[in-house]
């Protein structure tokens, strides 16, 4: 079985991006942020841009994007829609033409809501964020090859803990709770992880998946009402948010801290593959999903760090592209 071995770090839970970073110089490296300009990314995109990365950010809406990060210096922002693969291979084209390596790649952007499909019937959170990013991710091969070390992240969620991939229903036409959709898609981007680095390892490309914690006011958590939030210890009374970094409760900094020890502490040189929170790698924890729990378990659950269960979505997601 995968093994989830944490290698102790000074940075703890509430440390911010900044502080992860403070002295490692990232000039002459690129990076792609997919939601770089929202949220927890660009806490990502700004950190990395101070630490010297040229930050290319992938934005569906490229003019909002460009809008909202006019204040970086280093900063610029290229469309992606990851739920149109004609809109993924456009981008992958421009970075082919542009001849750049590509240092860091950081697959953070991400969908969550209401069960719905895309054009080609695909579960969209699913199509959003695990092959969206699949397919990225492999266009971009031979860039991050030509870097001579690179990092992909995949930004995941204790949630994964909810739900295995529903193998024989990968697009949930069945009965399903609501949270199994996000849930599924969460794992298969730490299957993806794990299978990324034992496929990519030997060129240099190692792979992590990161747990940022609980964020409340992101995209991501704007489509839960407060009256909900408050029952899950979030927010308080009057809607602000509850920040307990120690329980999982974070700022978007704080977030951001773990995605950016991923792309570049040296803390994992020589290592990739393995699910990360609080800027360590995580120990594994086998007890089921309550979702009565008020208690905030994120560390990675047996299933999403299957090596058989990785391989498999390697080769549906494949074949899923070919379709």
């Amino acid at each position: 079985m995968h093994k989830q071995i944490p290698v102790g770090t000074p940075s703890g839970s509430d440390a911010t991006a900044d502080h992860v970073l403070d002295g490692l110089d990232l000039s002459g490296s690129n990076a792609v942020v997919t939601g770089g300009h929202g949220g927890i990314g660009i806490e990502v995109t700004r950190a990395l841009a101070k630490a010297g990365a040229r930050v290319t950010v992938a934005a569906r809406d490229a003019e909002k994007g460009a809008a909202r990060l006019e204040h970086l210096r280093g900063v610029e922002v290229e469309p992606l829609d990851l739920i149109d693969p004609a809109s993924i291979d456009a981008f992958v084209r421009r970075w082919r033409v542009s001849g750049q390596p590509l240092h860091i790649l950081v697959n953070n952007a991400g969908a969550s809501g209401e069960p719905a499909r895309d054009t080609r019937g695909y579960d969209t959170q699913f199509a959003t964020n695990h092959l969206g990013h699949f397919q990225l991710t492999l266009g971009l091969h031979d860039a991050l090859c030509a870097a001579g070390g690179a990092r992909v992240v995949n930004v995941t969620s204790g949630a994964h803990r909810a739900s295995d991939i529903q193998w024989d229903d990968l697009h949930l036409a069945g009965d399903h709770a609501p949270i199994v959709g996000y849930a599924q898609s969460k794992t298969a981007n730490v299957l993806f992880a794990v299978e990324l680095d034992r496929r990519w390892k030997d060129q240099k490309i190692r792979s992590y998946a990161v747990h940022p914690g609980v964020v409340v006011g992101t995209g991501m958590s704007g489509r839960v009402s407060n009256t909900v939030l408050q029952e899950m210890g979030l927010v308080d009374e009057r809607g602000n948010p509850i920040i307990d970094p120690q329980s999982g409760k974070k700022t978007t900094q704080q977030a951001a801290s773990t995605i950016v020890f991923a792309a570049g502490s040296p803390l994992l040189s020589g290592i990739g593959g393995v699910y990360l929170k609080d800027n360590d790698i995580s120990p594994v924890d086998d007890r089921s999903f309550d979702p009565a729990s008020e208690e905030i378990i994120a560390e990675v659950a047996p299933h999403a760090i299957n090596p058989v269960s990785a391989s498999k979505l390697w080769e549906i997601s494949e074949a899923l592209l070919r379709s």
